[in-house]
């Protein structure tokens, strides 16, 4: 995943850019940088790897160097960004939020026309430079964005800065958000609105899937009107998202809320208190918690300092040692008690895993877990969101080989909430982890507490449902 926030004021704005990149940190654990654009330094561009480091200490440093009334700043699970490129539009700077399933079409396309990459990330071609090179194919901005909705598969939101203004377009098919806010000297343009009221900016407008707009520092023009149809990503209420942050004007965590409060409505348990995996369990656990009238308690504290999220690694042996170390039981609370633990997904179960092992050494007698969304059966088609290099990496693959005794499964009717056989799978993941009981959120449960049409969402890795 990456999250970027650009802004656009009458004075200088490194500072905005920076901390509201920062604000974005959750997102992304590989790469950052930042551009901006003054008359007298024109284009200025750093770029950091966050593989040993965080955001914030690997930019202040350089804060100085920069100056400009507008930028815009990325943080990234892929590739090094924002490019900067020099064409016949004029020169500009691109970020993105993007997967281009079709990438290696695109190169050779590329190639058939003897062009050349200049950048590559981790040995391949560079997703941002493929983008901006599509948008410098147009005869303008818009015709070159709309060059990128036409040609790229999968998912592509970018933020374009140029000499006199940003540009911000969202995914075609809005799988991505993009928010405009307000203050009085400047605008910005940000993934997650959490990074607003800190910087003292009100939530303006929710771009629609395909709208463009150019913004500048006395406001914005609309260039391309949005879209009809949308599929948002669900997970972003789920789990990538943070809990202050809005889409579609949609709080995270009143969503997760509901998320469990609907498991708990589904639930007939007599326990001791109810606790969340942290951290994106804890928004779930309280509305589980709320609904059911017991005590919501912390038998996991999650260490924060130094381990990064347990997906980030790219070898199942460190994943297994970051999920270990990153959580710290405390057995005082668990020591004969029965308890639901709540968590946003089940993707390999490798935390999980450890967790119900060192539940069980503090003596917990009972561990109920509810999973806030369905099963994962489905990898994801539009979204860097998990890093898994097969699908047999998911728990719900895992499961049904051992069902059916072989891999590549048609997953459909296991993905189907009254089918045997999603209960088979469901329990087979239930005896993997030890659990005493395992529920996973029912699909319609979970598009009616988001609060959008089932046809607005994107809901592919639960269910298979294609896009358009």
């Amino acid at each position: 995943m990456s999250g970027f926030f650009g802004s656009i004021s009458k004075k200088d704005c490194v500072l905005d850019v920076f901390y509201g990149t920062d604000y974005h940190s959750h997102l992304g654990t590989k790469r950052a940088g930042m551009a901006f654009y003054s008359k007298e330094k024109g284009f200025q561009r750093s770029i950091h790897s966050l593989e040993d480091g965080y955001f914030r200490n690997k930019f202040e440093s350089s804060l100085q160097k920069f100056s400009g009334n507008h930028g815009i700043g990325v943080i990234s699970d892929t590739e090094a960004q924002p490019m900067v490129v020099t064409s016949h539009l004029g020169k500009f700077a691109v970020a993105t939020v993007s997967k281009i399933v079709n990438i290696d079409e695109l190169e050779k396309r590329y190639m058939n026309q003897n062009r050349t990459f200049s950048e590559n990330s981790q040995g391949e071609v560079n997703a941002t430079e493929l983008v901006a090179m599509l948008i410098a194919e147009g005869k303008d901005f818009v015709s070159g964005i709309q060059n990128v909705y036409d040609l790229i598969k999968g998912s592509c939101s970018m933020l374009i800065l140029t000499e006199n203004s940003i540009i911000a377009a969202r995914d075609k098919y809005g799988r991505t958000p993009i928010i405009l806010g307000q203050k009085d000297d400047a605008f910005d343009v940000t993934f997650e609105t959490c990074a607003f009221p800190n910087l003292g900016y009100e939530s303006e407008v929710f771009l629609g899937p395909g709208e463009v707009v150019e913004i500048k520092s006395d406001g914005y023009t609309q260039l391309r009107k949005p879209n009809e149809k949308m599929q948002v990503c669900s997970f972003l209420w789920v789990y990538y998202g943070y809990p202050p942050s809005f889409y579609e004007n949609i709080n995270v965590d009143e969503v997760r809320y509901n998320c469990g409060a609907s498991l708990a409505k589904r639930d007939d348990l007599e326990l001791d208190f109810a606790a969340a995996i942290p951290d994106s369990g804890v928004g779930h656990a309280m509305g589980y918690s709320n609904e059911k009238k017991i005590d919501l308690k912390r038998p996991y504290s999650k260490y924060t300092p130094t381990w990064p999220r347990s997906f980030m690694p790219q070898t199942q042996n460190m994943r297994e040692l970051v999920a270990k170390m990153k959580l710290i039981p405390n057995k005082a609370l668990t020591k004969g008690k029965k308890a639901v633990f709540l968590d946003d997904s089940i993707v390999r179960g490798t935390q999980l895993k450890d967790n119900v092992r060192d539940l069980h050494k503090a003596g917990i007698e009972e561990i109920h877990m509810r999973i806030a969304c369905p099963p994962l059966t489905y990898p994801c088609e539009f979204l860097n969101f998990s890093r898994s290099r097969s699908n047999m990496d998911l728990a719900t693959h895992k499961a049904v080989k051992k069902i059916e005794g072989k891999e590549n499964v048609d997953m459909k009717e296991y993905s189907d909430f009254n089918n045997p056989k999603y209960k088979a799978m469901v329990e087979q993941i239930r005896k993997d982890l030890d659990l005493t009981t395992l529920k996973f959120q029912k699909l319609d449960d979970l598009v009616e507490d988001i609060g959008l049409p089932k046809e607005k969402l994107c809901t592919h890795c639960w269910d298979g449902s294609s896009c358009f």
